[in-house]
């Protein structure tokens, strides 16, 4: 039966045997407010009850007063409803119907509501426009008018937020909310959160007032309970575990992230963005609900605050935006067994976390989740595959109703560098460094810490003073590296000596050796008699170092997340240290969710540790000249290398290093790391009848690691991992050496060898054809990044994927580049001197600056290409496509434009021929082209 709201009241009238004696609207909610329990009382007896039927229109009519008098109070508005159901059905002998308690329900819960989130704001004054309110009072008069049947009551209650009921109480608070001082945005974002969080008390006041009225919905009782349960979960999971997350110390130090953070800046991924307050813009993108399909991603260099951000972001969604979004903060890292599906893998997630035996969480309309999964660098899935089940979750999410959850994830900046066809809806924003004005902020903050009385705490100071090393300056705008800076210039263990010959690159190594030594230096040895020995002081902190970078290893080796402890004590070997006390005292957490691991308290941290093992191997290979020596070296570059790729940032902090050792035996140590590619190259390493050494190293790794990045390895895999390692040092050792004059001529490195006469060779070829067997890896995301410079003069490449790596500066004159995948490559200031590239791909390719000189580009693509000051004369462009090319600057003297065979260039209106020279002295140049560029 359908009803309106004014003939429901009025029906609860003459129940109570009242008439109306309405005066004016202030005194409307009076009564109300007056009958109203608080949260200590139950009952309310009928004589209390009858002046809310007699001098209100609606329950709503409480929203007349000021509303300081409603949320400065301990109210049950739930009780009120429950009191006024039961004593209708008391007095009339029969419950009311469903349309009769929807619409008290309804009410009450959405006031409890009211109170609770405008309880949250103490600081704002929601009465400064009371005195005019045409609009809200328009507005409370229309609701009488609504009707209910008994579909649109059971919509409802059983989704609040998207009912009619909500869309006009929404109005009517609005209308009362939006002030001077409480903006529309802030107002609408609040009645949206009140109507959100009105479906607990709804449920609330459906479990209080008792079976008969229960019974309205068949099987409704049970359900409810569930429902409540899980409320009371999340509530649980939020206070316990997000609400602590900018609580949590740092580092061991008497302070939280929530005492050291400050916002940071960012810009979307467009080299033209201006920077951007990254809170700000993700909120915009949260919030805005024509980007409800978009994956947000967050990406930034290490330590610049992803993973702080993610707390800290978790917490302001739980207190501003819960429940209309859930926070469900997730270190992928954490996630063990990855489903076919993103939408399974939250499921699993959500169970351990608060949601045991509900298996519809992600499909209840009322429950909208935030998840944001930090680390997408630390997975433990191909991450293609993961970003792909993440722009189909947020897809579906969008499009199906009852679910319209978020994602939000954290990662590298380089983490999608080499993942061809990215999803069309990732909303990708990079976090930039500190500028000044942020940089101050953070050092304000930092100089008012209670615990810093008496300690030295002027680092702005010392980094504004002319004598600060300039690469500590540059270096101080990094996150990570200004908090290191902070603690140590406080504790005054700086190395200032050293910083100051210091470039930015060996600043990082120089801190974060100091950062071991402070790590060290906290702790003492004990002995029996309690006198300890300098001597015995400096063999603990030895094998406390050891001990480090032993457990660095074993973090990185096992995909750089977690580390086994079995595996670190294997490889203590003759340590007889206690590693669990160690750990305690340290940086090294145990891993919360799988037994016999432990973490690194920042990847960057395990990183460097790694880095200076493998610099110290590689100054004792600089002296190797024997073949015993040289056989150990090959097992330990299996040992350290075989595991999976080393990191850009791993590779710097090994240059670094190196460039810090006196007297090191460059040449020495290339040719020998030379000799083992070329063996590696003719597979020596891996065609053996004997156990090879990558099946030696593929057990260790097996028996002490049980994760995904280890099960995925098998002997080629490890092979390959260390054969790449390997030319990704040569490639380095080859950039720093051609800047040092002493070394140019000696260390230059060719990694398919040296060609002869005019003769191609395919060895490079044949390790990027090696490299398919990875599952989840390939050349290009390996060295894609380090082929800046390289040798690849007379390199036969045919259809070789080279898509998105970096050969600037590379020498490919003559090289074999036909139909090869080169689009986003950037090739800028390359050697391509007579070489192929018919039908190549080059799609967005960067060659500003290119020397193309005689280059055969016929047919290929070069649409969107960037040829600005780019040499192309002699070239053949027959066929080739142009369109939304930059040739600005150009040199074309005498290049083809056309031929029998491939036909004439393609352009269109975006191709830029500004500037272009030798366009007069070119051949084969289309008429039309000649007209537009008024050629004659």
């Amino acid at each position: 039966m359908t009803k309106t709201l004014s003939q429901i009241w009025q029906q609860f009238r003459q129940s109570f045997s009242v008439e109306a004696t309405l005066n004016t609207t202030t005194d409307t909610g009076k009564a109300v407010l007056a009958a109203t329990p608080t949260i200590h009382e139950q009952n309310i007896s009928l004589e209390v009850l009858k002046p809310v039927l007699q001098d209100s229109s609606s329950l709503l009519d409480l929203l007349c007063l000021p509303l300081a008098q409603i949320v400065g109070k301990e109210l049950s508005f739930v009780s009120l409803g429950v009191n006024l159901l039961n004593l209708y059905a008391e007095i009339n002998q029969e419950c009311p119907t469903l349309e009769d308690c929807v619409f008290i329900v309804s009410q009450a819960a959405y006031l409890q509501s009211t109170r609770e989130i405008l309880s949250l704001y103490p600081a704002i004054n929601w009465d400064t426009n009371l005195d005019n309110l045409e609009e809200f009072t328009t507005n409370l008069q229309n609701i009488q008018y609504i009707q209910l049947d008994d579909q649109t009551a059971q919509n409802t209650i059983s989704c609040f937020q998207n009912s009619e009921l909500a869309s006009a109480f929404n109005q009517i608070l609005l209308s009362r909310l939006i002030a001077p001082n409480v903006t529309k945005f802030l107002a609408n974002l609040l009645t949206k959160r009140i109507a959100a969080t009105t479906h607990r008390y709804i449920i609330n006041a459906w479990i209080d007032a008792g079976k008969n009225i229960q019974d309205l919905i068949a099987d409704s009782c049970g359900e409810w309970e569930q429902q409540q349960q899980v409320i009371q979960n999340i509530d649980e999971y939020l206070e316990k575990y997000i609400a602590t997350q900018p609580l949590e110390k740092v580092f061991n130090q008497n302070y939280s992230w929530k005492d050291i953070y400050i916002p940071l800046k960012a810009k979307t991924v467009d080299q033209n963005a201006n920077p951007l307050d990254l809170e700000t813009w993700v909120k915009g993108v949260l919030l805005n609900q024509q980007k409800l399909e978009q994956v947000i991603f967050i990406q930034g260099e290490p330590g610049r605050g992803k993973s702080v951000f993610c707390r800290m972001f978790a917490d302001w969604v739980r207190q501003h935006l819960h429940p209309l979004w859930t926070p469900i903060l997730i270190r992928l890292k954490d996630i063990n067994s990855f489903s076919s599906s993103l939408e399974e893998t939250l499921q699993a997630e959500l169970k351990v976390r608060f949601i045991e035996n509900n298996h519809d969480c992600l499909t209840n309309k009322n429950t909208r989740f935030l998840f944001i999964l930090d680390g997408f660098d630390d997975l433990n899935i191909h991450s293609k595959v993961f970003i792909q089940q993440v722009a189909a979750f947020q897809q579906k999410c969008k499009n199906q109703a009852e679910m319209g959850h978020r994602v939000l994830i954290t990662g590298r900046t380089n983490a999608l560098q080499y993942l061809q066809k990215l999803p069309h809806n990732l909303e990708r924003v990079e976090i930039l460094e500190m500028d000044r004005q942020l940089q101050q902020q953070w050092l304000k903050k930092w100089n008012l810490f209670p615990g810093h009385e008496g300690k030295k705490t002027d680092l702005d100071q010392f980094l504004g003073n002319k004598k600060c090393p300039s690469a500590i300056n540059k270096l101080s705008f990094e996150p990570l590296y200004l908090h290191l800076l902070a603690v140590m210039y406080r504790d005054e263990t700086l190395a200032f000596e050293q910083l100051e010959q210091a470039s930015k690159k060996t600043a990082k190594i120089v801190i974060f050796k100091e950062f071991v030594n402070w790590l060290i230096a906290k702790q003492q040895p004990t002995s029996d008699d309690g006198d300890v020995t300098n001597q015995e002081n400096q063999n603990y902190q030895s094998d406390l170092k050891h001990i480090f970078t032993e457990i660095a290893v074993a973090i990185v080796q096992s995909g750089g997340v977690f580390g086994s402890i079995s595996m670190i004590i294997s490889r203590l070997q003759e340590k007889q240290i206690e590693l669990q006390s160690i750990l305690s005292n340290f940086y090294f957490p145990p891993s919360k969710k799988q037994e016999d691991q432990i973490e690194c308290f920042h990847k960057t941290f395990s990183e460097f540790l790694f880095a200076e093992k493998l610099t110290k191997y590689l100054q004792d290979w600089s002296r190797f000249n024997t073949d015993d020596k040289i056989q150990e070296m090959n097992w330990q570059i299996y040992d350290l290398l075989g595991f999976g790729k080393i990191t850009p940032e791993m590779v710097e902090y090994v240059i670094g290093l190196l460039t810090q050792i006196p007297d090191l035996y460059w040449i020495n140590l290339f040719k020998v790391l030379d000799n083992f590619y070329t063996n590696w190259c003719q597979g020596k390493f891996i065609d053996s009848p004997e156990q090879t050494l990558a099946q030696t190293k593929l057990r260790q790794l097996q028996h002490y690691s049980q994760n995904y990045s280890i099960e995925n390895l098998g002997q080629r895999q490890v092979d390959i991992y260390a054969g790449l390692n390997v030319m990704i040092l040569l490639l380095e050792l080859q950039r720093y050496a051609q800047e040092h004059d002493v070394l140019k001529e000696y260390i230059i490195f060719y990694p398919s060898g040296q060609t002869e006469e005019d003769n191609l060779r395919s060895d490079f070829l044949r390790i990027i054809n090696y490299c398919n067997c990875l599952q989840e890896e390939s050349f290009k995301s390996i060295v894609g990044q380090f082929l800046s410079a390289t040798h690849l003069r007379g390199t036969y490449l045919f259809q070789a994927d080279l898509s998105g790596t970096d050969l600037s500066q590379a020498d490919l004159s003559r090289a074999e580049l036909s139909r090869t995948y080169l689009s986003q490559t950037n090739l800028s200031n390359a050697y391509l001197i007579a070489a192929k590239l018919i039908q190549s791909d080059l799609r967005g390719a960067n060659l500003s600056g290119a020397n193309l000189i005689r280059t055969d580009l016929r047919g290929a693509d070069l649409s969107n290409a960037n040829l600005q000051d780019a040499d192309l004369s002699q070239v053949d462009l027959s066929g080739a496509n142009l369109k939304g090319a930059n040739l600005s600057g150009a040199y074309l003297i005498g290049a083809n434009f056309g031929d029998e065979l491939f036909g004439y260039i393609r352009w269109d209106k975006n191709t830029n021929w500004q500037d272009v020279e030798g366009l007069d002295a070119a051949k084969n140049l289309p008429a039309a082209l000649k007209q537009q560029l008024k050629i004659s």
